[in-house]
């Protein structure tokens, strides 16, 4: 029941390719071997499309249905990052009634997981299973060097292949002069320049969406995620909007996290613009991030140097002669400091939640 195949329709109305299965969007050997751990012959496997507010759009075997959390799904999500997102498999229950349930979420591979916007630091998943977590920042009218430091952060902690690219190069005068200039601060990490308009850059991003994989758009309003996904898809599958003329800046089109199924298999997974991008336990994907600045702290002489005015310190030493950048090193500390405080209160609150949990059980064995 696992590699049936089925025509589908997108979260946004459009039509996929008469014939798609569930092996081209990304399901394997691990997890049918997860879902075989359940022993019910009854639950389908799907992947979800859209997570809204206890429902979900999910793509089974047998097409597209609208399926809400079971008991047992929600029971189990004491942490948000738990709920069902755009990208998770999941087993679904169909009953008598035509009614259809999540029933069981499965481990998932990788996971985007930004910080939310409340003060007890928990998580919100912006997609899951992706293979490659593409950082999209327009080149016009300028990139924002800071944003896309963080996003790489955000990517490299999600167990994804991180990738910079930057769309609307057909509108700098010097786009070559550009990817040089963030292959800089991008270690490790390919920039692709893009012109969705013009196809330009496609021919290098199409293998990122082939069959089996999937490949999640991370970017500001405005950046053309959602063009880059039509492009991608071969057919206006996302609403676009204009970018505003007096600032450059985009209008939110992409208003929910939606997974879109590319013909001939693998999908793209557009997320809403992102205004502020929380960092939540992102300590190791930071050191990947800034992987040269971590490089530098090692090679310190003291464990705990603070790089002011220690004997060894190679961090100074780099800011000296040059081959550090006093931005690149500000960003670093910008952000360590953000990851230890948000670590600090997430910790605090999961310890509260440990500590109501004994205080109810202690009340019910003394009853």
């Amino acid at each position: 029941m696992f590699e049936q195949t089925a025509g589908v329709q997108t979260s946004a109305g459009a039509q996929s390719p008469a014939r798609a299965d569930l092996v081209a969007l990304g399901w394997d050997d691990t997890f049918a071997a997860e879902a075989a751990r359940w022993r019910d012959p009854t639950l389908v496997a799907a992947r979800v499309l859209r997570a809204d507010r206890g429902v979900c759009t999910v793509l089974a075997a047998t097409g597209t249905v609208r399926a809400s959390l079971a008991g047992a799904v929600l029971a189990a999500t004491g942490d948000p990052v738990n709920l069902p997102c755009a990208g998770d498999w999941v087993l679904v229950r169909r009953w008598p009634d035509e009614r259809s349930t999540v029933e069981v979420v499965l481990p998932r591979r990788t996971a985007i997981v930004r910080r939310t916007a409340d003060k007890d630091s928990s998580g919100q998943v912006l997609a899951a299973n992706c293979d490659t977590a593409a950082v999209i920042e327009p080149m016009h009218p300028a990139p924002d060097v800071a944003r896309i430091e963080r996003l790489l952060a955000l990517a490299w902690e999600s167990g994804a292949r991180p990738l910079v690219v930057l769309t609307k190069c057909d509108l700098a005068p010097d786009p070559a002069a550009v990817v040089a200039q963030l292959a800089e601060v991008a270690p490790g990490v390919e920039v692709l320049p893009v012109s969705a308009q013009r196809g330009d850059g496609l021919a290098a991003l199409r293998p990122r969406v082939g069959p089996g994989r999937t490949l999640a758009l991370l970017g500001p309003s405005g950046a053309g995620k959602s063009t880059l996904v039509n492009a991608l898809a071969g057919a206006t599958v996302m609403a676009t909007q204009q970018i505003r003329r007096v600032d450059g800046k985009g209008r939110h089109t992409t208003t929910y996290r939606a997974l879109v199924p590319i013909p001939g298999g693998g999908a793209v997974l557009d997320t809403p613009g992102v205004r502020a991008v929380g960092l939540l336990d992102a300590a190791a994907g930071l050191d990947r991030a800034f992987a040269e600045v971590t490089a530098l702290v090692r090679r310190c002489r003291f464990a705990d140097c603070g790089h002011a005015a220690e004997p060894g310190c190679a961090v100074r030493a780099a800011l000296e002669d040059g081959t550090l950048a006093p931005r690149r090193w500000e960003s670093w500390q910008r952000l360590q400091r953000e990851v230890a405080v948000e670590t600090g209160r997430r910790d605090a609150r999961l310890a509260s939640v440990d500590r109501r949990h004994l205080a109810r059980r202690s009340r019910a064995n003394r009853r």
